[in-house]
């Protein structure tokens, strides 16, 4: 029994960390692995491999992303920057060698062979690039003399570029929107914000028109019938053969025909067997984990704490949206997991990694220690001591 008075690291971690926000994470954990069992077993007989195959891959992935997320809880706010930055430029490396080296699934290069394991750099590559971005923004505010923000824009461009040429525009939308919101928390004007704005306009356009795969898969939202919508057809089906209550646990029978129910669309297999409600209660969860992760932020007296808790969780929040939006056709088709939910070690792990660190940056401690160390007049920008 952990007690207030204990003075061991456990003890102190244990009352200072944010337990909601863990009880979230594990819960949606938890759901994914039984959403495995239901949505992996005929994709795995579709390759050949055992039924549950991709369920015990799942609970193998899960023991690292606890680790990780549990180790990273534990870091100060100064240990997770300089964490995040060797992780950046490790798999911002690695994300460019996958244009050389890496493997092609589907028409794009986005994964590694790293000991007998398929990786993709690019998942890391998020969270690290978020808090990156925002000591940045963070740093230009506090010292004028340092360009942060130019650093910050900077930092975007060779990020975008290796993404385009993997190619994954979905990832790269998703990135460019956190970074405009962090670029908005961080005090951007107006004109700023016309001009991203247009930029990002431009920038839709101008792959829709160079580029055929974003082009056919924007004809197949706006006109359904100009081009195959076999996935997106099917989950709506699973959702109306579901219901509000679903058909139950290994009941479902839309579920096998879609290619990719253990991953992208993993929410339409949670609507089948277990109902609309279910599903409510996800969109919930993940609701529940953004709102209390940004209240803390806002909470929070530091700026580069409060930018890169509220980044990692409007990037978890948004990546979660986006997932669900495409199984429920409100949006184009994008191959993007459900975080701690779709089948993926790579996915699993780096959205545990960015959990862990909203953990770490929210954790009271770390306040408490800004506060007793920090003069009142520099509070708002002082790092606590180490």
């Amino acid at each position: 029994m952990l007690r207030r008075t204990d003075k061991n690291p456990l003890a102190e971690w244990w009352w200072t960390v944010d337990r909601l926000l863990i009880g979230l994470v594990l819960a949606l954990l938890f759901t994914g692995l039984v959403l495995s069992f239901a949505a992996s077993p005929a994709i795995a007989e579709k390759h050949g491999l055992p039924s549950f195959h991709f369920v015990i891959r799942q609970a193998f992935f899960m023991a690292p992303a606890i680790a990780v997320l549990m180790v990273t809880s534990l870091l100060k706010p100064a240990q997770i920057r300089r964490v995040a930055l060797v992780v950046f430029v490790i798999m911002l490396a690695m994300t460019a060698a996958t244009l050389f080296i890496g493997f092609e699934a589907k028409g794009a290069r986005r994964w590694l062979y790293i000991g007998g394991l398929s990786i993709q750099p690019s998942e890391f590559l998020k969270p690290a690039f978020v808090v990156i971005t925002a000591w940045l923004f963070a740093e230009g505010v506090r010292r004028p003399d340092m360009p942060g923000t130019l650093l910050a824009c900077g930092l975007l461009l060779p990020v975008v570029g290796v993404l385009v040429l993997q190619p994954d525009f979905g990832q790269t939308m998703l990135l460019t929107i956190v970074w405009g919101a962090l670029f908005f928390m961080a005090g951007m004007s107006w004109v700023w914000i016309v001009f991203f704005g247009t930029l990002g306009i431009g920038g839709i356009v101008g792959s829709y028109y160079t580029v055929s795969h974003v082009k056919r898969r924007i004809d197949s939202f706006l006109d359904p019938g100009s081009s195959d919508t076999y996935q997106t057809d099917r989950a709506i089906e699973s959702f109306v053969n579901g219901g509000w209550f679903g058909r139950g646990p290994g009941e479902g029978v839309v579920k096998n025909a879609l290619p990719d129910s253990h991953t992208d669309f993993i929410f339409a297999v949670a609507g089948e067997e277990f109902g609309a409600i279910f599903c409510l209660l996800i969109v919930a969860a993940y609701a529940g984990l953004v709102i209390r992760g940004l209240a803390q932020a806002y909470r929070d007296d530091d700026l580069f704490r409060r930018l890169a808790t509220g980044g990692l969780c409007i990037l978890i929040g948004l990546q979660a949206t986006i997932n669900m939006a495409v199984n429920l056709s409100l949006m184009p088709a994008k191959g993007m997991t459900l975080p701690f939910i779709s089948y993926g070690g790579s996915s699993l792990v780096s959205m545990a990694f960015a959990m862990g660190m909203v953990l770490a940056l929210t954790r009271r401690r770390a306040q408490a220690i800004a506060l007793r160390s920090a003069p009142r007049e520099t509070l708002a920008y002082e790092e606590p001591a180490e």
